[in-house]
C-alpha cells in the first residue's frame, strides 16, 4: 500500500483527484485508529481503489445490502466487528420514499429529482424501486437533510423514513430470457445477440467507450465474455450471459443471455 500507486492507477484527471481523496479518508481513519469511510463508488473506481489498498486488514466495502453494485470504503479499527456496519451509526443509510402507486417511478425520476435537489452523486448508492417505494442508500452525513428536503420525484410527492439497514426492500430485478448461438463470446457479439442489434452497431458502442463488464469500461470488441459477466450499454440498458451450455453441431456456442427490463 503506497500513495504513489496513484500514478500509476490512475487513468485520467479525475482518477488522480478521486483516489487521493480516497487515500487521505482511509489513511486518516488507519492513523487515528477510528473508523473511516469514503463516498460511495461505482464499479470502476471500487477496482481502482482495491488496487490501491490491496489486502489491508479492517478494509470493506459496503452498500447496504449484499448485491449492492455502488459501495462505500469503509475502514473499521481492530476493536470493531465487521457487523458494525450494520448498526445504528453505520456509514451508509437506507431511507425509504413511499408514494402514490398511481403515479409510477422509475431510477432515473428518483435520481434525477436528488441530483436536481443539489445532492451530489458520490453520496448516494443504490436506488432500489419498487410498487410504491423506493429504498435507497446514502451516507450518513446527507441523509438529514434528505430527511427534511427530499419532497417529491417527478410528479410525486414522498413521504421518507429512514429505516434499518437489514429491512430494507430490494426488489428481483425484470428479466427477459434469451437464447441463441454465437459464432465466438466476444463482447460484440454478446452485445448484438442481448440487445437484438447488428455486430457492427454493437462494435460503435463499445468503440465509443459506452460499454462496460462487470462496472469496468471496456473498449475491446474482442474481449471474451465469461459466464455470468453483467454487461452495461450505457443508452442500451444491461444484459447478463447467465449460461453457456457448449456448442451446437454447427459449431456454435449456445447462450442464455438475460435482460434487464
Amino acid at each position: 500500500m503506497d500513495r504513489k500507486s496513484i500514478e500509476k492507477i490512475a487513468r485520467t484527471p479525475e482518477d488522480r483527484l478521486l483516489l487521493a481523496k480516497l487515500w487521505d479518508k482511509i489513511q486518516a481513519g488507519m492513523g487515528r485508529n477510528t473508523p473511516a469511510n469514503t463516498c460511495f463508488l461505482s464499479p470502476r473506481e471500487l477496482d481502482m481503489a482495491r488496487y490501491l489498498f490491496g489486502q489491508s486488514e479492517g478494509l470493506f466495502s459496503f452498500g447496504g445490502y449484499a448485491e449492492a453494485e455502488r459501495r462505500m470504503l469503509v475502514y473499521l479499527p481492530p476493536y470493531l466487528e465487521e457487523t458494525a456496519l450494520w448498526d445504528e451509526d453505520s456509514p451508509c443509510v437506507c431511507l425509504r420514499a413511499e408514494y402514490c402507486q398511481a403515479e409510477p417511478l422509475s431510477h432515473r425520476d428518483f435520481l434525477g429529482a436528488l441530483m436536481g435537489a443539489g445532492i451530489a452523486r458520490e453520496t448516494v448508492g443504490d436506488i432500489c424501486v419498487d410498487a410504491g417505494s423506493c429504498d435507497f442508500f446514502v451516507t450518513g452525513e446527507i441523509a438529514p437533510y434528505i430527511l427534511q428536503s427530499f419532497a417529491c420525484a417527478g410528479r410525486a410527492k414522498l413521504r421518507l423514513t429512514r429505516v434499518p439497514l437489514e429491512q430494507a426492500r430490494i426488489p428481483q430485478p425484470q428479466i427477459k430470457e434469451l437464447r441463441d448461438t454465437l459464432a465466438s463470446l466476444r463482447l460484440d457479439s454478446v452485445i448484438a445477440a442481448g440487445f437484438r442489434i447488428g455486430r457492427g452497431l454493437a462494435g460503435q458502442y463499445i468503440a465509443g467507450g459506452k460499454a462496460a463488464i462487470d462496472g469496468l469500461p471496456c473498449e475491446k470488441p474482442d474481449k471474451q465474455v465469461p459466464e455470468g459477466a453483467k454487461i452495461s450499454v450505457r443508452g442500451l440498458g444491461k444484459i447478463k450471459l447467465h449460461q453457456i451450455n457448449g456448442l451446437t453441431k454447427k459449431d456454435r456456442i449456445s447462450v442464455v443471455i438475460h435482460r434487464y427490463v
